[in-house]
Order: structure tokens, then C-alpha cells, then sequence
């Protein structure tokens, strides 16, 4: 195994959210800028990618013995008559089911979970590996970078789906234990022949799972709201006592504006009595002021 490819066999054994500063850490310790540059462009894995090189790692033996058998009903296909060839399909969808359902066990036991359709990306790849030898190939280096799917005519893009096509025939590096950046030890995943059903039960599981999620989000956006209604109903009590106190005192000056205008009324009533009375008395006096000069002269 070539140095760059035992780097990335050590990578692509890592957790995707490690992968990018662990990929850079490596290209940045390696004295050859040929090899660090080559070490860069190694791609990030997708989710399914990620679960299907753990698999490969984690259930080696199991991995080995499933394509195994796979090579041997390949070969054994040409032979086989219509309903014997069903027979063998439903066995191989049995085992890709099986297969993906311990993906998704040791994705969740590394605190990752697989979504419905992330299990059928990953369940498409090992049917891949089923029906074509070459992508038995690239899913056993356990260096996967995306989802493939394969008709089992050999025409895979090997070099978009896996890093360091050139080393196809590199395996993965069997990893016994938890993977990495997971402290406790986990029980291995036995392998289980699932019903075609199974399939239909881990969706549904899976809705269920989201659902569950969606009552959660639903359940904290109500009482966020219960809360906010709470808050305005005492704030609106508090306003409507001050609209009512403001009521009575609107009342009080309205009483006090009547008694004024009252007031005002009397006062005026009194002013024009006094005006009658010094127009009166201004007469007089002019009057009186006419006799005294009269009698002056």
C-alpha cells in the first residue's frame, strides 16, 4: 500500500465531520507537495458513503462473505431458469436489506442517522456490489466518496465514486471496535436475513422517528406561544387598568368642566348687570359734569 493510499484508507476511516481538518492535517504534515496536493483533493464522503466504508470496516468478514457468495450466484445465473433466477434476486435483495440495516445500526451507534432515503443510497451501492465485480471492488476499499448505482454491466465511473482509483485493489483496513471519536465499545451487528418487508418497516420507522421530531418542534413552538399569549394578557390587563383609570379622571374633569362652565355662566350674568349699572352711572356723571358747568358760567 502506497503512502498516499494508506492515507486515505486512515481517512475515509474517520467520522465525515472529522474528515476535512484530518485530510488537511495530513496533506500539511507530508514533506512531498506532489503527495500534500494529492492529499487535498481527496473528497469529503456523502452520508450514505460514509455508512457504507464503516460497514465495509466495521462487518469485514460479513462483507467478504456476502460478496463472496454474490461472485458465486453471479456466475451460477446463466444457468439458472425464470423462476430460479426470482429466487436469487429476492435473496439478494434480502441480503443488501440486511446489509444496510447494520449500516444503519453502526451509523447510529457512531451518533449519525441514516435517513430513509440515505439507507436506500446505501442499499443501492451493495446491490451494486451484488451484481457487478467492479463495484464489489470499490465498495471493499472502504475509500467511497458518493452513492453509485450499477446494472452490473461494468460501466461504473470508478473514478468519481471511490478516492484512489488507481489502488482499486487495496481493501479497506478491518476496524474492530467503535469508530472513531466514540469512547464506548459496541456489540458487533449480526447479520439478520430481512423480508422484503423489512424495508418497508425501517421507512416506516423512520417516519415515525420524524414525527416524533415534528410533535417535539410542534409541542416547543406552542408553549413559546402559550407563553407570548400570557405575557399579552397581563400586559392588556395592566393597559385596561390604565385606560380606566384614565376613564375616571376623564370623568372628574368632565364634572369640573360642567361646574366651571356653570361658574362662567353666573360670572357673565354679573359682568353685564355691573357693564348696565357703569353705563348708567357714566350718564349721571356726564349729566351732573353739564349742570356744574352751566352753573359755573
Amino acid at each position: 500500500m502506497d503512502e498516499l493510499t494508506a492515507i486515505a484508507d486512515a481517512l475515509y476511516a474517520g467520522s465525515p465531520e472529522d474528515f476535512t481538518d484530518a485530510r488537511n492535517r495530513a496533506a500539511k504534515d507530508v514533506g512531498d507537495k506532489d503527495l500534500a496536493a494529492q492529499i487535498k483533493k481527496l473528497k469529503k464522503p456523502s452520508v450514505a458513503a460514509w455508512a457504507v466504508n464503516l460497514l465495509v470496516r466495521r462487518e469485514s468478514e460479513q462483507i467478504d462473505s456476502v460478496l463472496g457468495l454474490a461472485g458465486q450466484l453471479r456466475a451460477a445465473a446463466e444457468a439458472l431458469d425464470g423462476d430460479e433466477l426470482r429466487a436469487l434476486t429476492r435473496q439478494r435483495r434480502q441480503l443488501t436489506t440486511a446489509l444496510a440495516s447494520s449500516a444503519r445500526s453502526l451509523a447510529r451507534d457512531a451518533g449519525v442517522r441514516l435517513t430513509g432515503p440515505v439507507v436506500d443510497q446505501v442499499e443501492g451501492m451493495l446491490t451494486a456490489a451484488m451484481l457487478d465485480e467492479v463495484a464489489a471492488q470499490v465498495v471493499r476499499t472502504g475509500r467511497v466518496v458518493t452513492a453509485f448505482t450499477s446494472t452490473g454491466v461494468s460501466d461504473l465511473d470508478v473514478a468519481g465514486v471511490v478516492a484512489v482509483p488507481e489502488s482499486l485493489e487495496v481493501q479497506a483496513t478491518p476496524v474492530a471496535g467503535p469508530v472513531a471519536g466514540e469512547a464506548e465499545e459496541s456489540e458487533p451487528v449480526a447479520l439478520h436475513v430481512v423480508p422484503d418487508g423489512g424495508a418497508k418497516l425501517a421507512a416506516a420507522e423512520d417516519a415515525l422517528e420524524e414525527a416524533g421530531r415534528h410533535v417535539t418542534d410542534a409541542e416547543r413552538e406552542l408553549a413559546e406561544a402559550e407563553a407570548v399569549v400570557e405575557e399579552l394578557n397581563a400586559r392588556r390587563l395592566q393597559l385596561q387598568g390604565d385606560a380606566d383609570e384614565l376613564r375616571r379622571r376623564l370623568a372628574a374633569i368632565e364634572d369640573d368642566v360642567d361646574q366651571v362652565d356653570e361658574d362662567l355662566e353666573e360670572a357673565e350674568d354679573t359682568r353685564d348687570d355691573a357693564q348696565v349699572v357703569l353705563a348708567e352711572a357714566r350718564r349721571s356723571q356726564a349729566a351732573a359734569e353739564e349742570d356744574v358747568a352751566r352753573l359755573r358760567t
